[in-house]
């Protein structure tokens, strides 16, 4: 019976370690697809910033080049200023002048505004850019070191799964049965040592009668109250 505890105890290491590389075939590409995120987004930022640079320069260019018009107009209307012959002529001159001095006020403040705008997206460009290196200089050993245990996992899952299905065949079959069920039950581990005489899944408290017979190794014994299988720890010797 000592034997069969003892291959039982590594049964659920080798158990123990196939959860953990389950659990990493969802972790690791939630890792990695967060790594990528991380300079996606960046990227997405510099390429928005960009557009917001090159859309503020275009602009810029075009209204400098209205602005350069209504100037030609401006000085087109001063000139005819100097052949008008009538009061009504005048009015109405005066008019298109004062609406295109306007005009080139309120153009000549957004040519302001736009450079404001290319001023702070050109800053933030380099910012950005700076900061895109910096993150994929130190996510790039992270994502190489995740991409490589990806590659490598269902290799040592099978493995595990190897060295398991040899293991079981030499245990006695009743025994491997009632450990998946434990195990199945209380989902994860089936069999715990005994600490300070108490079962240390449950933390119930054994009869000294009942630790004495679990130190021999004669029999495997079940925790009464929680039905895990239990094994003598050397600790408690101390």
């Amino acid at each position: 019976m000592q034997k069969d505890l003892s291959m039982l105890l590594d049964l659920q290491e080798i158990d123990d370690q196939l959860g953990e590389l389950e659990r990493s075939k969802i972790y690791l590409p939630e890792m990695i697809l967060n790594l990528e995120k991380e300079i996606d987004e960046l990227s997405q930022a510099i390429a928005m910033n960009d557009k917001i640079l090159e859309e503020s320069q275009r602009e810029q260019r075009l209204v400098e080049l209205e602005i350069e018009t209504d100037k030609q107009d401006l000085d087109k209307y001063q000139k005819q200023m100097r052949v008008i012959k009538t009061n009504k002529e005048y009015d109405a001159l005066t008019t298109e002048i004062d609406s295109k001095k306007h005009g080139i006020a309120d153009k000549e403040e957004r040519i302001l505004a736009l450079m404001a705008a290319i001023d702070e997206a050109r800053e933030k460009s380099t910012e950005l850019q700076n900061t895109l290196k910096e993150v994929e200089l130190r996510n790039a050993g992270q994502l190489e070191m995740l991409r490589d245990q990806e590659l490598t996992l269902q290799a040592k899952i099978d493995d595990k799964l190897e060295k398991r299905v040899i293991l079981v065949k030499d245990i006695n079959r009743q025994v491997v049965g009632i450990y998946e069920r434990i195990r199945k039950g209380k989902g994860g581990m089936a069999i715990v040592p005994i600490r300070k005489r108490a079962c240390s899944g449950c933390f119930k408290q054994i009869p000294p009668q009942r630790v004495q017979d679990i130190r021999r190794g004669d029999k495997i014994f079940a925790c009464d109250n929680c039905g895990r299988l239990l094994t003598w720890n050397d600790e408690e010797s101390a």
